[in-house]
């Protein structure tokens, strides 16, 4: 019997031998994605573009390489929090990742705060910092998370007129010597509110000498080892609600290196984003500043929340186009039923399908970039303004679900693998979901979008911005796609104008919103392509009828 059992492991070993599956590869991330480069050559200044691609090239390089790599290294490490050192001593150290401490540096040396600020190329700036975001972010462990924050701060105090704050912490936020850089965490949630932030209970008594010290407990903050933050808190004395925060500027270490007065409870332990240490910190008497007027702090971090859901926006796209380039190298490489899968009908629609979803999350996204870039160098009109304040949350809710959308079709490309986790795959879809909550749900920002005083304003700038968009078509099939889209939006007009009743508008937000994003996207997907080149007008027509077939009119669904 031993003898037989041998023999057959003898005749079996072989056939496994022989076969052992491809990982999908990665290239350079800026050369391999000519939908990104015949973006930015239609909307950058050729001198600018000349200027700029040999670092977005070295980014890609990196992104698709050596940070990629380094990431799945990396995939079973998380921060590590240490309450007590060995004498007793309360210190709450944090110990981030290897790829984290490898990719902070980057990101200060290629200038992903600074760019902006230095706007050496004016309103392009945007388009410049965030082009070179949507390469970075899928392959930095969602070190982006902060960067956000950071941004959003360096916004905030630069428009906050408070003098002393923006001489201490702007160079530093916006620099890009590792050494001297900050980052900034962005401490709004307490576990009364959420996304209602006017029930925040932390209080802020004012010192002699015209400091603050705060006290009450943040529970959720994804930037616990940043240098600095802003927080709401409520001024000893004021009234309830939201008019009553008032937003405050903090150091997290006092001179010393001890914490400002922070106690970090514990880490989240949470369905994606592991990488990004998230706690929940008591303030006990922490010194801080106050930025603005003693009130009126949720207005006060208006400036933070566009960046911050501008930046929500292009990560997802970044990830949902990681997920692709990774399924189209799988469709490669896989053999099923005698052929590539992506040789194989069904395989290759399904991915395109994904592919109009990803290129219309991507101009949606940048158009918002492009408004912001050009709102900081004070070069739009009131419609614009308008457009911009209603875009903003839009963007951020429409990509949101998106990506999640996609990524799940990006998993179950891959069948048994995508669902392995030292492939490194089933990440990209945990992290995704963080999207559509982080910086308010759907829910929320429809209802943010919806409730605004401006809001048809808003819609009529977003109408004309689509009508643009139709008028510039020469070709039929794209015309045709663009009127549906001009058509979505007139019925979402319509339903805004005919549905007075308040608990009717609100239950209808979310498809009131999600409509107006999708259909703006189809028209500047329609735009875009009619703009591209003729050698690839085809294929682009094919992507903006795809989308087109998708849910595009919600409004009455």
């Amino acid at each position: 019997m031993r003898i037989a059992i041998a023999q057959r492991r003898d005749y079996a070993l072989p056939m496994f031998r022989n076969f052992i599956q491809a990982a999908p590869t990665l290239g350079n991330q800026y050369r391999d994605d000519p939908f990104l480069r015949g973006y930015l050559a239609r909307m950058l200044p050729g001198e600018m573009l000349r200027a700029i691609e040999p670092q977005l090239e070295a980014l890609g390089e990196l992104a698709g390489g050596e940070l990629y790599q380094s990431s799945l290294a990396d995939r079973l490490n998380e921060p590590k929090l240490t309450h007590w050192d060995a004498w007793g001593n309360r210190i709450d150290g944090i110990e981030l990742t290897s790829h984290w401490q490898r990719v902070a540096p980057l990101a200060a040396q290629q200038g992903l705060i600074a760019i902006p600020y230095e706007r050496r190329h004016g309103r392009y700036s945007r388009l410049h910092q965030f082009a070179l975001v949507y390469l970075f972010h899928p392959s930095s462990d969602l070190y982006t998370c902060p960067l956000a924050m950071t941004d959003g701060a360096a916004r905030t105090l630069a428009v906050s007129g408070n003098r002393e704050l923006i001489d201490r912490a702007l160079p530093r936020l916006t620099n890009r010597d590792p050494q001297l850089a900050w980052t900034s965490g962005q401490w709004m949630t307490e576990s009364t509110g959420g996304s209602d932030v006017g029930t925040s209970r932390t209080i802020a008594e004012r010192q002699a000498d015209g400091s603050w010290r705060l006290t009450g407990k943040k529970w959720f903050t994804s930037a616990a080892t940043s240098q600095m933050a802003l927080t709401l808190a409520r001024p000893v004395g004021n009234r309830e609600g939201g008019s009553g925060l008032a937003l405050f500027y903090l150091e997290t270490r006092a001179a010393d290196g001890s914490l400002n007065g922070i106690r970090i409870d514990r880490f989240k332990d949470k369905l994606g984003t592991r990488k990004v240490p998230t706690a929940e910190l008591t303030l006990e008497n922490t010194r801080a500043h106050l930025v603005g007027e003693p009130h009126g702090g949720t207005r006060a971090i208006e400036p933070m929340l566009v960046l911050t859901r501008a930046w929500n926006s292009v990560s997802a796209v970044a990830f949902m186009r990681r997920g692709l380039m990774l399924a189209l190298s799988y469709a490669r490489l896989r053999q099923a039923f005698g052929k590539p899968l992506a040789e194989l009908p069904l395989h290759a629609d399904t991915l395109a399908n994904l592919e109009a979803e990803t290129r219309a999350a991507f101009l949606l996204t940048f158009a918002l970039i492009e408004l912001i870039g050009r709102d900081e160098c004070g070069e739009i009109d009131a419609q614009q303004q308008a457009l911009l304040r209603l875009l903003t949350p839009l963007a951020k809710l429409t990509t949101g679900k998106q990506a999640v959308a996609v990524l799940s079709e990006v998993i179950e490309s891959f069948g048994g693998a995508g669902y392995l986790e030292d492939t490194g795959l089933p990440a990209l879809l945990r992290d995704a979901q963080v999207l559509s909550i982080w910086e308010g749900t759907t829910n929320v920002l429809a209802l943010d979008a919806l409730l605004r005083s401006d809001i048809a304003a808003g819609v009529a700038a977003l109408r004309a911005r689509a009508q643009g968009c139709a008028a510039a078509m020469t070709d039929s099939t794209l015309s045709r796609c663009a009127q549906q889209a001009l058509a979505a939006i007139d019925r979402a007009q319509q339903w805004l104008s005919a549905t007075g009743d308040t608990t009717a508008r609100q239950a209808g937000a979310r498809r009131f919103a999600l409509t107006l994003g999708r259909a703006l996207a189809l028209a500047l997907m329609a735009e875009d392509a009619q703009l591209r080149t003729a050698a690839t007008l085809n294929t682009d027509i094919d992507y903006v009828l795809r989308f087109a077939r998708s849910p595009i009119d919600l409004i009455w669904a």
